[in-house]
């Protein structure tokens, strides 16, 4: 499942360069510029790449457990500043991915060790993050509880993963592109705009890249979100 290295590619830190990007137009676009359409359709890269390349860590990494607790320490930490400022119970993008590395490895797991208790493991897992996605928030009504992206969210980098070769694992997660458009807040011919991802994702190369800052993607997230929100903020409240 590994793709082949190709230097006139764009690398792995090249890809997660441009997530980045496009993920902090799409936040200053939601917090500062609803109206610009813009701004969002730019934003649609970003799930694509970033969830491309959780599907390509957990091909490469050397430690999934630590790969998943890294991704799911983070989220937790996101998910109650979350919370205690603003009470949401809403499940931010880290919980996406979590959940997907997990998928993967008890799914990888009953693929390579295939017996009764993997294979059952494998159903129970696929169960919950079924249940997390679309039954609890049915049990929670007047909460904001949801799993962004959803459960073809989720899937997305699960389908990657499983890929056999890169075309693919650029069908399949086109197919997911447009399931996760089909049932999005945004509207669908904004959400659509995400399959423009796969123009990038096609020139993956395979390679780290040299400028691969793995704890600065981990920290991004975060913390340019609590920039954008104290601007914000302080914006608001020169404003009022």
């Amino acid at each position: 499942m590994q793709a082949s290295s190709n230097p006139k590619g764009l690398s792995g830190a090249a890809i997660k360069w441009l997530a980045l990007i496009t993920m902090t137009f799409d936040h200053i676009g939601l917090l500062f510029f609803p109206s610009v359409t813009l701004l969002r359709i730019i934003g649609r890269l970003a799930f694509p790449l970033f969830g491309y390349m959780i599907a390509e860590g957990c091909v490469h990494t050397r430690d999934r457990k630590a790969y998943l607790m890294r991704t799911a320490g983070l989220a937790l930490l996101c998910q109650i500043a979350y919370f205690a400022a603003e009470g949401s119970l809403y499940m931010c993008i880290l919980v996406t991915f979590s959940l997907s590395i997990f998928w993967i490895m008890v799914i990888d797991r009953a693929k390579n060790n295939p017996s009764a208790p993997t294979y059952a493991a494998a159903i129970l897992t696929s169960a919950a993050i079924v249940f997390v996605c679309l039954g609890l928030p049915a049990l929670l009504p007047g909460t904001d509880f949801s799993v962004d992206y959803g459960i073809f969210g989720v899937l997305y980098a699960v389908v990657v993963y499983f890929g056999r070769t890169k075309t693919e694992k650029l069908l399949l997660g086109a197919v997911m592109l447009v399931c996760v458009s089909l049932f999005s807040p945004l509207s669908f011919w904004v959400s659509i705009f995400s399959l423009s991802a796969l123009i990038p994702l096609y020139f993956y190369n395979g390679s780290r890249g040299k400028y691969n800052i793995k704890l600065f993607f981990y920290l991004y997230y975060p913390l340019h979100l609590l920039v954008l929100e104290g601007v914000y903020m302080f914006t608001q409240g020169m404003f009022a």
